[in-house]
């Protein structure tokens, strides 16, 4: 096995200065699936670098689209993708689609331009079983066939017709797919306990600006009146509200003072609540915020639930905090479940946490014990070196190619920021023949 990368982090420091913010991930993966409904040029500014986009954007080019990647600002690139009038492909291969969960999301505008999708089943963040059935269920009462075969979801349909579709819950990849499907299908569709996050409305401005005809965005009902055809757009992505509230949790956790710019604090409401409830300053202003801590944080409990309650994202540095909070914490997780699956590397740090099913109880000691750990998705990969900050000693986190999937030019902000931190490729691992 050859060398891979882990990041090496001197605890002791506290976060401090300013740090950027580009577009989110999470919409900025939807908004590029959202480019296929309309044939022509369409462009998106404020894009991350990281490697969920490339994966995407090699998606898009088997589908027969044409991405070009250019850096406008200092920050985020610019996505220009040409998409074709007639020959669009229909089929996403398994071998691209395994590792990029988000590339389901062509299903329902493929559908809508093509009539017919071939998309395999996906992958992604082993954070615990994430259904596709609300997906299919919606596609179907908006008249498309579905069936199964060799690992690929087949759906066909000539043209998709307005239904009533109720989601047993808010879903966002459900949400995203079904209202991509329905602003291209005949008649009114009406989508009841839609996912109401930020990423879902920055999706329905773009599509509006398309030329669809979309009621609700934000709310949890969304009425979609189909038209023929949609127009190729620009679109700047909004600010990604998981990465600033990593950095807002970075620096209660390190009682540090952080100013984090390029996202609006709405979005990380719930979030900043907590952190003040734990003992910190926080201050927003139109596209920024502050959180300074000076003390050791106060416990506080945590519940994750969708948007606007706390996002389940945040839940690794929730736990982070706790275990370096004064007094006992209780986090419990109502979204995945898998999210717990880092807690065991947490404990590898110090960390005193008991969980049982969807709770966690987390007692709180003033540091953390350096340790080699592993990262097993995105946010737990974040949340560990953000932890290690608080730990005594040099902490080790491998399979850091999880946090390059969330988080663009992720050590140059930390040591922005102030942190002793590098990213080094480790030595290989010992090979054991008989």
């Amino acid at each position: 096995m050859g060398a891979v990368d882990v990041i090496r982090v001197t605890g002791g420091t506290r976060l401090a200065g300013d740090v950027p913010v580009v577009g989110a991930k999470n919409s900025a993966l939807k908004l590029m699936a959202a480019a296929l409904l309309a044939p022509g040029r369409s462009t998106l500014s404020n894009v991350p670098r990281i490697t969920d986009i490339a994966l995407m954007a090699e998606v898009l080019r088997r589908l027969g689209c044409r991405v070009d990647a250019t850096d406008a600002d200092g920050l985020g690139a610019e996505l220009a993708i040409e998409v074709p009038a007639e020959g669009l492909g229909a089929e996403a291969d398994y071998d691209l689609v395994r590792r990029l969960r988000a590339s389901i999301c062509v299903l329902g505008p493929l559908l809508a331009r093509c009539g017919s999708v071939r998309v395999a089943h996906p992958g992604g963040d082993a954070i615990g079983s994430r259904g596709l059935d609300m997906h299919i269920g919606g596609l179907a009462r908006m008249g498309a066939e579905i069936s199964g075969e060799h690992g690929f979801i087949i759906a066909t349909a000539e043209r998709l017709r307005g239904a009533t579709i109720w989601l047993d819950f808010p879903s966002v990849g459900a949400t995203e797919n079904l209202l991509m499907a329905a602003v291209l299908a005949k008649g009114t569709t009406e989508i009841d306990n839609a996912a109401r996050e930020p990423e879902i409305v920055d999706l329905c401005d773009m599509l509006t600006a398309m030329g669809a005809q979309i009621e609700g965005a934000g709310t949890s009902t969304l009425t979609i009146t189909g038209v023929d055809e949609l127009r190729p757009v620009a679109h700047r992505t909004i600010g990604d509200r998981i990465v600033a509230g990593t950095w807002a949790f970075g620096a209660a956790m390190t009682r540090g003072d952080v100013t984090v710019t390029g996202i609006n604090p709405v979005s990380l409401e719930i979030a900043l609540d907590k952190l003040a409830t734990a003992g910190a300053v926080v201050e927003t202003a139109k596209d920024q915020f502050r959180v300074r801590m000076d003390e050791r944080p106060t416990a506080i409990d945590i519940v994750t639930l969708p948007y606007p309650g706390f996002a389940t994202d945040l839940l690794p540095m929730a736990i982070g905090l706790a275990a370096v909070s004064d007094g006992a914490s209780m986090i419990t997780e109502n979204i995945f479940d898998g999210r717990f699956m880092f807690v065991q590397e947490v404990v590898r740090l110090g960390a005193e946490i008991r969980t049982d099913g969807k709770h966690a109880v987390v007692r709180g000691r003033d540091r953390l014990s350096a340790a080699p750990v592993r990262a097993t998705d995105i946010r737990a990969g974040a949340g560990l070196v953000i932890a290690g900050l608080c730990a005594d000693g040099v902490t080790e986190v491998s399979h850091v190619h999880h946090i390059d999937r969330g988080y663009p030019d992720f050590v140059d902000d930390l040591r922005r920021l102030g942190a002793r931190v590098e990213r080094v490729a480790a030595p290989p691992e010992p090979e054991f023949g008989l």
